[in-house]
């Protein structure tokens, strides 16, 4: 019997679950895991958290915190929480994301960055078992590198160009994660097209081209495509470094029986250093591509949205007894 499509991607490319629901990745064992505000702001609305929530409401509590400062401690406690839970069911490592709404703070990041990996090391995770998550914005790339100087391990999300990519080299971090479907959506609706035949998708040629571009030169941060529409797209990234996809998407690959060859072929280096990117460059190049800077913003905006869910659903769930009212 032929393997799944799944089994056979999992030979070619590390697998990541794009979820914070705990029995999705008990059901799929991926090898890591990601989540974002909208995914852990979903995972807090299911009654099977209520524990977690109450856990880390009490736990913010305790520190003698009130008012806005209590519940924005909450989240960051609750997140890490998920992150810990998440761990126990993977062999490899969670990533975890910083308040998007310090995306352009770079010295803001940095602190919340280390909070969290406070919060995990008090639940006893390695740091080695964690990817500080941050936007791809100039600030949010020098943040990454202090913190990848430090021995930090960082995820910058939220890419959707080149240039990104080209700085996020010269910070030396550790994984990008460049979006597809994202940057499918954005086409689709520019150019008034309903398709896209895979060969000519601009999501999956984005991340070939940036995967060609650090392969060439010799780049040692990881690529992993991120932000799926289709089981094409994932499947036509095979090769990549690591792809993180959905849930639903993992389903239907466990239940494809169709051949998976490697799309993604790392080329030899040419050791030809890259010129880094300023940045002025960084800037220019970003105002100048339209869908990346649009879909950058939209993108924070996007997350800074879940976490104020979240503190919302906090604030109409704990009483003046802390008693949670979901």
């Amino acid at each position: 019997m032929t393997d799944s499509a799944l089994s056979q991607l999992k030979k070619l490319t590390t697998i990541v679950a794009d979820s914070s629901d705990l029995s999705a990745i008990e059901q799929f064992r991926p090898l890591d895991a990601t989540t974002n505000p909208s995914l852990i702001t979903a995972a807090a609305s299911q009654e099977n958290s209520r524990e977690l929530i109450e856990a880390a409401y009490g736990q913010a509590k305790a520190e003698g915190l009130t008012h806005d400062a209590l519940i924005e401690r909450t989240i960051d406690i609750l997140t890490v929480k998920f992150g810990v839970e998440i761990l126990k069911l993977i062999e490899g490592r969670v990533s975890t994301e910083v308040d998007a709404s310090l995306s352009y703070n770079t010295e803001a990041t940095i602190a919340k960055a280390k909070e969290l990996l406070a919060l995990y090391a008090g639940y006893g995770v390695d740091q080695n078992r964690i990817l500080i998550k941050i936007a791809s914005t100039w600030e949010g790339i020098q943040a990454a590198k202090v913190l990848e100087a430090e021995g930090i391990h960082c995820n910058l999300t939220l890419l959707f160009g080149l240039h990104q990519a080209q700085a996020c080299a010269d910070a030396q971090v550790t994984l990008i994660s460049p979006f597809v479907g994202r940057i499918l959506d954005w086409y689709k609706k520019a150019e008034n097209v309903d398709h896209y035949p895979i060969d000519k998708d601009p999501g999956v040629l984005s991340v070939k081209a940036i995967f060609d571009y650090y392969k060439s030169h010799g780049v040692k941060t990881e690529v992993m495509g991120a932000s799926f529409r289709s089981t094409a797209q994932v499947l036509a990234l095979a090769g990549c470094d690591l792809l993180t996809v959905a849930p639903n998407l993992l389903a239907q690959l466990q239940e494809d029986q169709s051949n998976v060859e490697a799309q993604l072929i790392a080329v030899p280096s040419s050791h030809e250093t890259a010129p880094e990117l300023l940045e002025h460059d960084f800037k220019t190049a970003l105002e100048r591509d339209l869908m990346a800077s649009q879909l950058l913003q939209t993108g924070i905006d996007g997350f800074i949205k879940a976490r104020d869910q979240l503190n919302t659903l906090l604030r109409q769930s704990f009483g003046e007894n802390a008693e949670l009212k979901l």
